[in-house]
Parts: structure tokens; sequence; C-alpha cells
């Protein structure tokens, strides 16, 4: 008896210290700059150390910010001035806090979000989800490319909204497709760059800085149906689905990357805690970032359009044309902020679309288990590549078939508003599931975050219902 007892303790002892080498090979490789490469150069630099640390929780945050959330934000900057500033504070942790889950629940599983609902509960819940979402994540293409093609034509003014709108969709098509993994996140890393555009428009518009440090910390609440849609389609815009399901198949697909297994889907990651905490810093920074830009639009807007009386902002490109007449802090400025304005836009929209159809592909190959991930070739994947090029080349249609794009935007905002609530009671079970997470569950924290934003998202959808048409 004493012997076995011995014998199971040797035995749960060298499991443990398997299980701490693995974490110390997993924290090497985690490390950018090696001695053997510093020794030849000193090429490392502390920007590209930085870059390439940032993953999946800088791409997500970013994309947040496409061409149609921009619309959003720079209506409420337009309409409510500095009014809806403090949402942005309100809104990082909340954003955080459920970004963190969709993360840890890809890097620990090494599945797609829908697989691991599939799991949990069963295709007859995540079918419905997936159709939705994919019907959404569509029409908010569509919207996208339009708002790309027609800012383009706010820079290059002779170059036809057709020849725009294709080329777009095309190269969008072409590099998810044959651009390989590492390369492709490069690309969308680098597209980055173009959201600090809304950041240098907010600097040349300007405005009384008091104000606005003043809005931004102490909330303002006017009780009228035009301000809870607003605060809705804040809500909406900013706590997505599609962001949800983009995100927990990256941090998948870093795990192929890094070959803790094999595809997505197949095997359990072994996730040290080095590990884990970097992709808390990542989205933590991811979403600061996302928000940051956010501020900016609404300052933007509401130091340029709302001040001289502008108050109805349907479109982003729209947004950006009113910018030129009204900026007139020294000479040029308003077609500069035009220029850098729209600018913006198309860099957006060339990483955001992507992620919205990306995230079809995901959550359509987890739902029929087909083989997925960018880091597949399309012989491989065919499924969910031909997804993901369904729907850009359908999302283009919309654009022909004249449809009000605005109609589409905002019966997209309500499918966005419907299945969050279920989806964000999913992610919270499973995030508190310990044999799905083996151990890596919520904190306190995050489960009071968690089911906060639940509850708010749960009421803005009923009050986005009782508020229906009575603007």
């Amino acid at each position: 008896m004493t012997a076995n007892n011995s014998r199971k303790g040797r035995g749960e002892k060298e499991d443990k210290q398997r299980e701490e080498e693995l974490e110390e090979e997993n924290d090497k490789d985690l490390d950018i700059c090696h001695d053997k490469k510093s020794s030849k150069s000193s090429s490392c630099s502390s920007h590209k150390a930085i870059l390439d640390r940032l993953g999946p929780g800088i791409i997500t945050g970013a994309s947040d910010e496409d061409p149609s959330g921009i619309a959003t934000y720079a209506q409420a900057g337009a309409q409510f001035g500095f009014g809806l500033l403090w949402l942005v504070l309100i809104l990082y942790p909340m954003k955080t806090v459920v970004q963190e889950m969709c993360a840890r629940i890809g890097l620990v599983t090494g599945s797609g979000l829908s697989a691991v609902i599939k799991q949990k509960y069963s295709r007859k819940i995540v079918f419905p989800i997936t159709i939705l979402l994919l019907i959404a994540n569509t029409v908010n293409i569509g919207a996208d490319i339009g708002a790309m093609a027609a800012s383009i034509g706010l820079v290059f003014p002779h170059l036809p909204v057709i020849v725009a709108t294709i080329s777009f969709s095309a190269f969008i098509i072409l590099s998810e497709v044959f651009v390989p993994y590492k390369k492709y996140v490069k690309i969308l890393k680098y597209l980055i760059l173009s959201l600090f555009a809304y950041l240098a428009t907010a600097i040349i518009v300007g405005g009384n800085w008091n104000q606005i440090s003043t809005a931004t910390i102490i909330p303002h609440i006017e009780l009228t149906p035009a301000f809870a849609m607003m605060f809705v389609a804040i809500f909406g815009t900013t706590i997505s689905p599609y962001l949800f399901f983009w995100q927990a198949s990256e941090e998948a697909e870093e795990d192929v990357a890094k070959h803790k297994i094999n595809e997505i889907g197949k095997g359990n990651p072994n996730i040290s805690k080095k590990e884990m905490k970097l992709m808390r810093q990542d989205t933590a920074i991811g979403m600061a970032f996302s928000q940051l830009i956010m501020w900016s639009i609404m300052i933007t807007t509401a130091g340029s359009l709302h001040v001289h009386g502008v108050t109805d902002i349907q479109t982003a490109d729209q947004a950006a044309k009113s910018l030129e007449p009204l900026v007139k802090t020294f000479p040029q400025a308003g077609e500069i902020s035009k220029t850098i304005f729209a600018l913006g836009i198309i860099g957006t929209g060339l990483l955001a679309v992507p992620v919205l159809a990306g995230s079809s592909g995901y959550a359509l190959s987890d739902a029929f288990g087909w083989t997925e991930g960018l880091s597949k070739k399309f012989k491989q994947a065919k499924g969910f590549y031909l997804v993901i090029a369904a729907s850009t080349v359908i999302g283009l249609w919309i654009n022909f078939i004249h449809i009000d794009p605005i109609r589409a935007l905002v019966y997209t905002a309500v499918i966005n508003g419907v299945i969050a609530v279920p989806i964000l009671f999913a992610v919270m079970k499973i995030a508190n599931d310990k044999e799905i997470l083996r151990g890596k569950t919520n904190s306190y924290v995050s489960n009071v975050i968690g089911w906060l934003i639940f509850a708010i998202m749960g009421i803005s959808v009923i009050i986005m219902f009782v508020t229906w048409g009575k603007q």
C-alpha cells in the first residue's frame, strides 16, 4: 500500500515536472529576439518586437472600427456633440472582458467559438446563430465596400466607383485565400496604422479640451428616443458578435502556427501562464486602441459638424466630405482633414472586411465540422474559403441592386443585437466550465462584468424594439 502510494506520488511529481518543462519550452518560443540573432545583428528593433507580440487582440480591436462603425460614431458626435464621449471609458472594461473570454476559449481549446458552443450545447443552438451571423456580416461587408469606394472617390474623383468596389473585393478575396497565414496577419497589423488617421483629424479639428475631458469622464444622459437608439447602436457596434468568433478562431490559429495542434479543433494545446498573460495584454491593448479611435471620431465630428449645425450623418464617407468646408484651424485644414479621414475609411475597410468574412467562414466551418483556417491552403479547406469568397462577393453585389445601405445596416444592427444576447450567455457559461477550459476559468471580476454586459445587452434589445419607429 505504501509502495503504491510512493509510486503514485512519484508519478504525479514527474507529470508536474514534465508540465513545467513544457511551459518553459513554450515561453522560450515566445522570445522574439534570440541571442543568436542579436549577436549577428541588432536589427531586432523594439517596434518590431512589440508588433510581433501583438496578435489577434490588436487586429480584433482595430477591425471593430469598420466603416459602418465609423458612421455610427460620426453620427453620435454630429448629433450629440461631446455628450456620448463618456461611453468610451464605460465600454472599455466591458469590451475587454468579453474579448478576453472569447480569446481564452479559443486559445485553451484550440477550437473556434461555434465548435465549443456546439460541444457544450447542440447544433440546434449553433445553426440559427451562425446563419444570422452570416447574414449580418454579409450586409456589413456590402456597406463597408460601398463606403470604401465612395471614400476613394473623394480622394481620386475620376476613378469609377465600380472599378474601386471590384478591385477592393478582388484584393480581399485573393489575399485571404492565397497569402500564407503568417504573412497575412502581418498585412492586417500594418493596416492598423491607418486608424491613426482619426487621431490626426481629431487633433486638426481640435475643440475645447477642458470640455472634452469633462464630457469623457462625466456621464450625460438624455431621456429621448433618439438618445436611446444611439446608446443601443454604440453598444451594438462596439460589442459585436463577429468579433467574438474572429478572436476565438484566431487564437486557435495561433495554436496551429506554434505547432501546439495540427489544425483547428484537433487536439488540446498546452498553454503556459506566460502565454495567457500575453493574450490578456494583447487583448487589453487592442481594445484600448479601438476605444481611442472611437473617441477620436466622436471628437472630430462633434468639433466640426455638430458645432456648425450638421447633425445628420448617414455614412462614413459623408462625414469625411462634410469636414472639408467646416474645418478652418489653418490653411487647407478642411481638405487635409477630409483626405485623411477618407484614407482612414479605406484602410479600416481593408482590415475589417476580411475579419467579417473570416468570422463567417470560421463560424460556418465550426458548425458543419469542416476543415478550416487561414493557415490551410484552398484545397485543404474549400468550404471555409468559399464562405469567405461568397460573403465578400454577395456584399459587393448588394452595392449594385439599389438596396438602401443605411436601412440594411439598421437591420444588421438589429440582428447583431438579438444574437449577441444568447452568444454572451453561452460564452459566460463556457468561460466558467472547468472541464472545457481545464481550470482556466473566469475570475470573480470577469463574471461580474460579463453578466452585467449580458443584462445591458438584453435590456438594450428591448429598448431597441420599444423605441423602434418612434423617432
